[in-house]
């Protein structure tokens, strides 16, 4: 089993940025890809980013290609994500999560079998 948890959320104004961190416990942290994904209110939950679990791919929704980039450090058990040129759209809460599967199913929300609680990133204009 992996407990996740996030952390650096906060209020940006549109143009910044932020990074997000999640910290994962367990022994088994780097045979799991990792993701984040996010709500928004009134809306699903939806892909952000992946990156398996050697770290050497990573995968991105086409809304933050070019201004998100995940990362993660399989010695200290964390996974991140900066976040650049943010955009009001970006508001949402995210959520770091953790894939068993296979890279097929990293952009789906049921492809994800361990949840972080979410930590909220608002954007204004």
């Amino acid at each position: 089993q992996v407990q996740l948890v996030e952390s650096g959320g906060g209020l940006v104004q549109a143009g910044g940025s932020l990074s997000l961190s999640c910290t994962a416990s367990g022994r088994t942290f780097s045979t799991y890809a990792m993701g984040w994904l996010r709500q928004a209110p009134g809306k699903e939950r939806e892909f952000v980013a992946a990156i398996s679990s050697g770290g050497g791919k990573s995968y991105y929704a086409d809304s933050v290609k070019g201004r998100f980039t995940i990362s993660r450090d399989n010695v200290k058990n964390t996974v991140a994500l900066q976040m650049n040129s943010l955009k009001p759209e970006d508001t949402a809460v995210y959520y770091c999560a953790a894939n068993s599967g296979t890279s097929g199913s990293y952009r789906y929300v049921n492809g994800y079998r361990y949840w972080g609680q979410g930590t909220q990133v608002t954007v204004s204009s």
